[in-house]
């Protein structure tokens, strides 16, 4: 019975130990603000058919003022989903402008399960390549 008793106990601490690591990595201060630069894309019709360029501008901008997600494709093919500070949402909704258009974006960026973000602090034209 003490056995049993102790290997509940170890588990229970091993439990709490992990879940107070998990809780920790979630709160993790986000990164320094970067300056990345790339087109701004409506991720419905980028994902969707690959929709981009000067071609797809004036849906872009259509799509992003209707509530379609954002993000940023880099010249190198990454890209970033856009998101919106909670503090401030003028920088996001400034980027909005700029759909369909090359950007510099600069703000925290994240990774998680695979997926990148930016979160925009301020957004301004930047001259195409």
């Amino acid at each position: 019975m003490k056995r049993l008793l102790g290997v509940l106990l170890a588990t229970t601490v091993l439990l709490f130990a992990f879940g107070a690591l998990a809780v920790a990595a979630e709160k993790a201060p986000a990164s320094k603000p970067q300056t990345i630069t790339g087109e701004i894309v409506d991720l419905g019709c980028y994902m969707g058919h690959g929709a981009k360029g000067a071609a797809h501008t004036e849906c872009a901008v259509s799509c992003v003022a209707n509530g379609m997600p954002m993000g940023l494709l880099t010249d190198k093919g990454v890209l970033y989903i856009l998101t919106m500070g909670h503090q401030n949402a003028d920088p996001f909704n400034a980027a909005k402008a700029l759909a369909g258009q090359t950007a510099k974006i600069t703000g925290p960026v994240s990774t998680k399960n695979g997926i990148k973000s930016i979160e925009i602090a301020a957004a301004e034209a930047a001259p195409a390549k």
